[in-house]
């Protein structure tokens, strides 16, 4: 990538000057859009005709922080969102999976490791921390359906192989447009793959479907 304009909302300086020298090693041109508040953020954000990204903290002044989080999801449909908090109980993290981020970084995470999954997002991939996304966790943090057992059994099975095919790829970090290109299919055509593996999962959105297809791969692993 040689251009990104990525946008930052978070209420502490201290914190956005760090997450600008990590942000500034994605591309070689970088331009920033930052705010302080989950109200500033909207009307900052709002006033850009393009944004690669957006990187929020949950705890901002401003609305309840999840529907600070929604506002942003909302409003910005085609940009991807990430939190990147503090915090990293369980019940913050399925709740901000539910409203479509795509992607939760914990603070405390390494430059690195903050870098490493920032370009995943970019390339159309999902980033949880590595502890929600063992089988066990997964249950605790609860990001499922209450019916991921069907999830993970019937209905993943009942997917035809070509939507398999695209599922293994989204679960890779692919976007729409390298899992067309890979699979040699049209823009459009993943996209009505992609609705319809939606239904089947009974999920909304990629991070849910990557985490059914995680959860799957454990229990098949699990299994005597």
């Amino acid at each position: 990538m040689t251009s990104l304009k990525i946008a930052i909302a978070d209420d502490h300086e201290v914190f956005r000057t760090g997450l600008r020298h990590v942000v500034k090693q994605l591309a070689d041109d970088i331009e920033i859009v930052e705010a302080g508040s989950f109200d500033e953020a909207l009307e900052q954000f709002g006033k850009e005709d393009h944004l690669d990204l957006i990187l929020v903290d949950l705890f901002m002044p401003g609305p309840d922080r999840l529907a600070g989080v929604q506002a942003l999801c909302d409003r910005f449909t085609e940009v991807p969102v990430v939190v990147v908090s503090m915090s990293d109980r369980a019940s913050d993290v399925r709740q901000t999976i539910n409203l479509g981020v795509r992607g939760y970084i914990p603070k405390t995470s390494s430059a690195d490791i903050m870098l490493s999954a920032l370009k995943l997002i970019l390339s159309g991939g999902v980033y949880l921390p590595p502890n929600v996304l063992q089988a066990r966790s997964l249950q605790q943090v609860g990001v499922m359906p209450a019916d991921l057992a069907a999830v993970s059994g019937g209905a993943v099975s009942a997917l035809t192989p070509r939507q398999r095919e695209v599922l293994e790829l989204v679960g890779q970090g692919k976007s729409n447009k390298e899992i067309a290109n890979e699979l040699g299919l049209a823009d459009g055509t993943v996209k009505i793959h992609m609705t319809k593996i939606f239904k089947t999962l009974n999920v909304k959105n990629r991070m849910q479907a990557v985490l059914a297809v995680s959860r799957n791969h454990e229990e098949q692993v699990a299994s005597p």
